[in-house]
Parts: C-alpha cells; sequence; structure tokens
C-alpha cells in the first residue's frame, strides 16, 4: 500500500486559458481529441460509459467513439447487452475521456438514444468480416460452455456466408449519447488543476470554472 501511496507525479504549467475556451463544448472537445490522436496516442478514441442498473448499482467499461455528429457521441453495441438494457433503462450515461499524455480527461453526462437502423446497417457493412462474424456469433454477455463452442461457432459462420455479404443482425446497432453536460479537466503542478464545465440550461450552454 505504501507503494501505491507513495506514486505521484506533476502534470506540467499547460494551462485552459479563457481563450481556448469555446463557446460550443463540441469544438473544444473535438480539438482535444484531435491532439490525442495526433499525439500517436494508442486508443485515444477509448472511452469509459457508465450506467447504473435497474437496482441503482453503478457499472462501467471501455467502449470506443465511432463518430460525433451535430447532436452527440455515437457508439455500438449488441442491443441485448447489458450496458445497452442499463441505458435504455435510466435514459442517461456518463462517458470519460482520459489522455493520460496530455494529462486531459472529460467527463460527459447525457441522454441517450438509437441511431437510425439504416445507419447502423452502413457502420456494420464498414467493419472487418472477422468483426461482423464475432458479432453474429456472440450473444454478449451470455454465459457459454466453454470457448471451443464459440470458436466453432464463428467457424461453421464464416463458412455459410464464404463470399456473400453479411447482414447487420437486428439486436445490433448504435446510440448517441447527447450530452447536458461536459467537463474539462487539465491537470497542472500541484494539483491546482484547471476545471471548466459546460451545462445546459434553457438550449444554452453555460460555462463555469470549477474549483480543483
Amino acid at each position: 500500500m505504501k507503494k501505491i501511496q507513495s506514486t505521484r507525479r506533476e502534470y506540467g504549467d499547460k494551462e485552459l486559458t479563457d481563450e481556448e475556451i469555446t463557446v460550443n463544448p463540441f469544438t473544444l472537445f473535438n480539438t482535444w481529441l484531435n491532439q490525442a490522436i495526433e499525439s500517436g496516442m494508442l486508443d485515444a478514441s477509448a472511452m469509459v460509459l457508465a450506467t447504473v442498473d435497474e437496482n441503482s448499482k453503478p457499472d462501467s467499461r471501455v467502449v470506443l467513439l465511432k463518430d460525433i455528429d451535430e447532436q452527440g457521441f455515437i457508439f455500438f453495441t449488441h442491443y441485448d447487452s447489458p450496458k445497452a438494457a442499463q441505458a435504455e433503462n435510466s435514459g442517461t450515461v456518463a462517458l470519460n475521456f482520459y489522455w493520460r499524455e496530455l494529462s486531459k480527461q472529460i467527463r460527459i453526462r447525457g441522454h441517450i438514444e438509437r441511431i437510425s437502423r439504416e445507419a447502423s446497417e452502413t457502420y456494420f457493412a464498414s467493419r472487418p468480416r472477422g468483426s461482423q462474424i464475432s458479432t453474429l456469433a456472440s450473444n454478449q454477455s451470455t454465459v457459454i460452455k466453454n470457448r471451443d463452442d464459440l470458436v466453432k461457432t464463428v467457424a461453421q459462420l464464416t463458412e455459410e456466408y464464404q463470399e456473400q455479404n453479411i447482414p447487420c443482425p437486428s439486436y445490433w446497432g448504435g446510440y448517441r449519447v447527447v450530452p447536458f453536460e461536459f467537463e474539462f479537466f487539465l491537470g497542472r503542478d500541484n494539483r491546482l488543476n484547471d476545471r471548466v464545465r459546460y451545462r445546459l440550461e434553457d438550449k444554452q450552454w453555460l460555462i463555469e470554472r470549477l474549483s480543483p
């Protein structure tokens, strides 16, 4: 435990200036995401998706951001998975992007909705065939007898769809997280971090600086 307690680092003297704080949080988000991608960081589009179950117990997992539009953030999953059931039951979720090398973090809370079937099918068609087959083979998060059976199912489906287009299953598709709150966090030396929060009020973004 002492080893953990003594583990620390300084974040640097970079700052989030008033000039950098845009009126629209999506603009600042895109700037930070592009910086993470251009830095060569692995999995820059990875985000933690947090939900609560029917007993109000929290749950979280890492998923990949696949698109951003003027309304929100899009990811794809199995519609019968626990994450989907939890998200649709509560109607709201939280996202967290963390870019360690840049000492940056973005927290987002928002409502969740399914994207159009057409959009889901278009994205599914762009995926590698191996990923498409895996989607058909896996009833996500359900208990399986062993891995060998799963591998056999993949082999069977690969043979079945040989030289054929693989259809997007009805139980798979995209979600859009429509934000009502952002928080941009920039780590600074001595833990005097910069934190800027955007809150949506009457269709306008209210911008606030927060104490570290």
